[in-house]
């Protein structure tokens, strides 16, 4: 399986808002600039996470983006559909290993159904808090 750019920038995306989850709706210059992203890349990626519930848009003078879920509660799984679709059928095989894949299939599922926006937030402080 291969992660596109477009999940890479959407994950990105996400996280920023997670990290100003309080603040409320974020203009995607400000994430554009904080993330280091395209802002017009972020425009083609916004459709997608808006169709899937994951972000709302607001309009106007303070308009911009918030996430639609706490950051407790939407997963890496989540992100990885609105972007690359279903994960199901990776390897479409008709001969008597086909549990393999299907196994495969249900452990990638389980651990991207398990890394949450705030888990990755927590774990990214964790690296930066620490010091030799």
């Amino acid at each position: 399986m291969r992660i596109t750019s477009k999940s890479d920038c959407a994950l990105k995306m996400l996280v920023d808002l997670a990290e100003h989850y309080e603040s409320g709706y974020i203009s995607l210059t400000d994430i554009s600039k904080r993330m280091n992203i395209s802002k017009k890349y972020l425009e083609q990626i916004v459709p997608m996470l808006s169709k899937s519930g994951l972000i709302r848009a607001n309009r106007g003078n303070k308009g911009g983006y918030v996430l639609s879920i706490p950051p407790e509660r939407c997963t890496l799984g989540d992100i990885l559909r609105a972007t690359e679709g279903s994960f199901s059928s990776l390897c479409e095989s008709d001969d008597d290993l086909q549990f393999v894949w299907q196994d495969m299939e249900k452990a990638i599922e389980k651990a991207i159904s398990g890394i949450t926006l705030q888990y990755i937030i927590d774990r990214r402080n964790e690296c930066y808090n620490y010091y030799i």
